[in-house]
């Protein structure tokens, strides 16, 4: 029979010093996690942007088994005279001639190619996005505003993209004001209404990089083309080799990335390698030119 006199049992939790010591080791266990989670989260988006490089890549490839040459950097001609105008029509740029070749046939019906890309007839193109040209570490918006040069007032709005072409060494600054049927030619894969083939790569396909990234951080470029009268135009769907990549005196017409370490880069064989953000500045200028003949020691392993 129970003892009514006796003493309730108790029940014994934790003390406020023990509360403590566990959050304090969860909070331990979760910094010694949380980079190793970061990590691997990284190292999934940098495979995911590599991919859509490599996509990228193949899709030239394609296009130059088709057309016996590789898109142009640009198309840019007065109408009136048929001449080359750097900032003439149709602006159209390298990657929108790849999108059959990427399966994006149903992107490419909303391009209307025959009139500018700043026509009303391209208003829904200015506004496609397509999520290969989108690198998963940039952060930047799907859709964004660019101004008219040398002005605060909007012009227009443009699709994004992460991926430039190679312009080469040459400034792009340097085309500006050209007259009309004057060629702005850089040393790199693509220029003004270039007709690049594989052959004319003198410098060898595995020793020349043909397509970069490029982070929003350091401003927005487009797959779409060159909008006339837009603030740095042209370095909105080309790169040069002005800086080595993720250089902190980094221009936008600069290669760069939200990778730690480098940049990718599709290469003219249809590889892609990431360059590390000490490579040597003259190794580097000579991977992105095309002809120059330099001598390049082994830097893909």
């Amino acid at each position: 029979m129970r003892n009514a006199h006796a003493a309730p049992r108790r029940t014994r939790g934790f003390t406020l010093v023990e509360l403590l010591v566990v959050i304090a080791i969860i909070g331990i266990l979760i910094a010694l996690l949380l980079p190793a989670i970061q990590a691997a989260r990284e190292a999934a988006r940098r495979l995911s942007c590599f991919n859509n490089l490599r996509q990228i890549g193949l899709a030239a490839h394609t296009y130059h088994d088709s057309q016996r040459r590789l898109p142009p950097g640009w198309i840019g001609v007065d109408r009136a005279t048929n001449r080359p105008f750097v900032e003439g029509d149709t602006g159209w740029g390298w990657a929108s001639f790849l999108l059959p070749q990427l399966e994006l046939t149903s992107m490419q019906k909303v391009l209307n190619q025959d009139f500018h890309l700043l026509d009303a007839a391209n208003a829904n193109a200015r506004h496609s996005h397509a999520h290969i040209f989108h690198c998963p570490t940039d952060s930047g918006e799907e859709i964004f505003e660019l101004n008219q040069e040398g002005s605060a007032t909007r012009l227009t709005e443009l699709p994004k993209s992460n991926y430039p072409g190679v312009f080469g060494t040459i400034e792009l600054g340097d085309c500006e004001g050209l007259p009309i049927g004057a060629t702005c030619l850089g040393d790199g894969t693509f220029s003004h209404n270039s007709k690049t083939r594989f052959a004319d790569i003198d410098d060898g396909l595995s020793n020349t990089l043909i397509i970069g990234e490029r982070s929003s951080r350091f401003g927005y470029s487009t797959w779409l083309g060159v909008a006339r009268n837009g603030e740095e135009a042209l370095a909105r769907i080309l790169g040069i080799a002005d800086h080595p990549p993720n250089s902190v005196h980094a221009h936008l017409d600069d290669f760069s990335s939200d990778h730690p370490g480098g940049v990718g880069f599709v290469v003219a064989d249809g590889s892609v390698q990431f360059l590390g953000n000490e490579i040597d500045p003259v190794v580097y200028r000579a991977l992105c030119t095309a002809q120059n003949g330099e001598p390049i020691p082994e830097v893909f392993k």
